[in-house]
C-alpha cells in the first residue's frame, strides 16, 4: 500500500505543483524548497529550521500534495499569529482531523467560526473562573500525595515519565469530573495513550497527505477508530453522571461549571448554539492536551537537572531559603514568583529549549494575508516552528545551551548571586537582560504554548503544575542518575504531534534537615 501511495503521490504532486504555478502566477509567493518527502527527515523541528540558511524564516514546501508555509523566527509567527490573528485563525479539515472529531465539533482541531469562538469562551471560563479558588491547592494536595508515593520508592530508578504522565492525569481527572479514584484515573490515563499512540501512527498520518487511502485496508485506521469510541463512551458515561447529580447555580468540577452554561446565549453564538457535544470535546481536549505535554515537559526538566546537578543545587537552596525545610509544609508561592526567580526562569529555559509541541497544530489562513512582505493565499496550511524559533541565533545567545542563568542576569555563569528579574504580566514571563540578545529590541517571549487566537487554553493550569511539581519535587529529593548513566538530551528522531523523550529512570535521594541547613549557608 505504501510504494503505491508514494508512486501515485508522486504522479499528483507533480500535476498539482503545475496547477499551483499557473494559479498563483500574480503572486510573490515564499521560495519553495524542492521534494515532497520531507516528514521523512528525522528531527523534523531542526530540519526544518536548517533551511531557513538559504531560504530564510519563511519558506513553502510540499507535504504530499499539499503546499505549505513555514514560519521560522519569532518575528514571523508573531505577525501572523498575533498582529495577523484574524487571517491565520483556521485549522485545515484534514483527514485524521475529521477522524478524531467525527461526531461532535472539537476545540483544537476546528476551524475559526463565531461558534468556535463561543467554545472556546465557554473551555477558558471554565479554567480560570470555574475552578480559580480550588485549582492551586487541588495542585498542592495532589502533587504533595505524589512525593510521598515517591517517597516510598526512595533509592530504587523510577521511570519518571510514567509517573509524571499518571500525576497529570490525576489532576485533570479530578478538575474534570471531580474524581481521582485510582481506577478512573487508570481508565482515562490507558485511553489518552491509546488514542496518542494510534493517531500518531504513520497508518493515520499518511492519509493527511494522500488522503484517498482512507479507501484501503488500513489496520491502524481500525484500531483508531476503537479508540475513539472508547473515548466517546467514557465522556459520555461522565456526562450522563453529572446531569443526574448536580444541583443548579453549583459546580463541583469543569464538566459541571459548561454544562450549567448551556443554554445561555453569547454575541458569538448568533451562528449556531453550544451543545452537549461542545463540552464533551472540551473534556476530550483537557484530557489529551493536559496530560502527556506537561508530563513531558517536567520530564524534560528533570532530564536537564540531571545533566546540570549545580543548576539543581541552586534551585534546592533557593527552596529552602525561601520556603524552609520541605517538612514546614509551606505552600509554593505560584501567583508570587519573584521569590523563586532561579525556579521560574528553570521552567522558562526548558520550555523554550523543548517546547512539548514543537510545530504547534497546523494553521490555515481564512482569508488572503501576508507575512514579511510575502504573499500568503487564502486556505494556505501555515506551520509555526515553536522550537525553530526558540533557537533562532538572531535573538538568542547560544540558543542550543541550558543556560537558565541567562534569563536571570547570568548569575550561574558568573560567579552566582541573584540577578535582576523583570517580571511582565504572566507569571512565568519577564525579561532577558540585553546581554542575552544578537538582535536589538527582540523579544524574549516563549512561544511554547503558541499565541494569539490559537493559544492553547491549558497555559495557566500547565504552568501551575511546572511550578508546583519541580518545587516540591526539589524540596523532598535530590535527582540522581541510577549508576551515573545520563539521560539522552536529543529527542526521539521521529515523533508524532509531541516532542517525546528517550525512556530514562531517575533515583530520588529524600533530602533530610542537613540538606536545609546547607541550603541555609551557600
Amino acid at each position: 500500500m505504501l510504494l503505491l501511495g508514494l508512486l501515485l503521490l508522486t504522479l499528483l504532486a507533480g500535476a498539482r505543483l503545475l496547477w499551483d504555478k499557473w494559479k498563483f502566477r500574480s503572486l510573490r509567493l515564499p521560495p519553495l524548497v524542492p521534494g515532497f518527502l520531507h516528514l521523512l527527515q528525522p528531527n523534523l523541528p531542526l530540519y526544518l529550521l536548517g533551511l531557513t540558511q538559504k531560504l530564510g524564516p519563511i519558506y513553502r514546501l510540499r507535504l504530499g500534495l499539499r503546499d505549505v508555509v513555514v514560519l521560522n523566527s519569532k518575528r514571523t509567527i508573531e505577525e501572523a499569529m498575533i498582529r495577523k490573528w484574524v487571517d491565520f485563525a483556521g485549522r485545515p479539515q484534514t483527514a485524521s482531523y475529521q477522524l478524531v472529531s467525527q461526531h461532535f465539533p472539537d476545540l483544537s482541531l476546528g476551524d475559526y467560526s463565531l461558534l468556535w469562538k463561543a467554545h472556546k469562551k465557554l473551555t477558558r471560563s471554565a479554567l480560570l473562573l470555574g475552578l480559580r479558588n480550588s485549582m492551586e491547592p487541588l495542585v498542592e494536595q495532589l502533587t504533595q500525595e505524589f512525593c510521598e508515593r515517591m517517597r516510598a520508592r526512595a533509592g530504587t530508578p523510577v521511570a519518571i515519565q510514567e509517573e509524571f504522565s499518571f500525576l497529570t492525569c490525576t489532576i485533570i481527572c479530578h478538575l474534570t469530573f471531580g474524581d481521582k479514584e485510582d481506577a478512573l484515573v487508570h481508565a482515562v490515563h490507558d485511553c489518552v495513550q491509546d488514542l496518542m499512540k494510534t493517531w500518531e501512527h504513520w497508518s493515520i498520518q499518511i492519509l493527511d497527505i494522500i488522503p484517498f487511502l482512507r479507501f484501503f485496508p488500513n489496520p491502524g485506521l481500525w484500531r483508531l477508530k476503537q479508540a475513539l469510541e472508547n473515548r466517546d463512551h467514557m465522556v459520555e458515561k461522565q456526562l450522563r453522571q453529572h446531569k443526574e447529580s448536580m444541583v443548579a447555580g453549583q459546580w463541583r468540577d469543569l464538566t459541571d461549571y459548561m454544562l450549567q452554561r448551556l443554554g445561555k446565549p453569547t454575541a458569538e453564538e448568533s451562528h449556531g448554539q453550544l451543545l452537549e457535544g461542545h463540552v464533551h470535546m472540551s473534556v476530550v481536549d483537557l484530557f489529551i492536551g493536559g496530560t502527556e505535554t506537561t508530563a513531558t515537559t517536567l520530564s524534560w526538566a528533570v532530564a536537564f537537572l540531571l545533566h546540570h546537578p549545580e543548576v539543581q543545587q541552586r534551585l534546592q537552596e533557593e527552596l529552602d531559603r525561601e520556603l524552609g525545610p520541605e517538612a514546614s509544609g509551606s505552600q509554593v508561592p505560584y501567583r508570587d514568583p519573584a521569590r523563586l526567580p532561579l525556579l521560574t526562569a528553570t521552567i522558562a529555559e526548558v520550555l523554550r529549549l523543548r517546547p512539548a509541541v514543537p510545530l504547534a497544530l497546523p494553521h490555515r489562513t481564512t482569508r488572503p494575508s501576508s507575512i514579511l512582505g510575502y504573499d500568503i493565499p487564502e486556505g494556505m496550511v501555515v506551520i509555526p516552528n515553536l522550537q525553530g524559533a526558540h533557537l533562532d541565533e538572531t535573538v538568542w545567545e547560544r540558543p542550543q545551551e541550558f543556560w537558565p542563568g541567562a534569563w536571570l542576569g547570568g548569575c550561574l555563569r558568573r560567579g552566582g548571586g541573584r540577578g535582576p528579574v523583570l517580571w511582565l504580566q504572566n507569571p512565568g514571563s519577564f525579561l532577558l537582560p540585553a546581554d542575552r540578545f544578537l538582535a536589538p529590541g527582540a523579544s524574549p517571549r516563549v512561544l511554547a504554548f503558541g499565541c494569539g487566537a490559537r493559544v492553547c487554553l491549558g497555559e495557566p493550569l500547565a504552568r501551575l503544575e511546572l511550578f508546583v511539581v519541580l518545587a516540591r519535587l526539589l524540596r523532598a529529593f535530590t535527582l540522581l542518575p541510577p549508576g551515573g548513566t545520563l539521560p539522552s538530551l536529543q529527542p526521539q528522531a521521529r515523533c508524532g504531534v509531541n516532542l517525546t523523550m528517550r525512556p530514562f529512570q531517575v533515583q530520588l535521594q529524600p533530602r533530610g534537615a542537613g540538606d536545609w541547613e546547607l541550603g541555609q549557608h551557600p
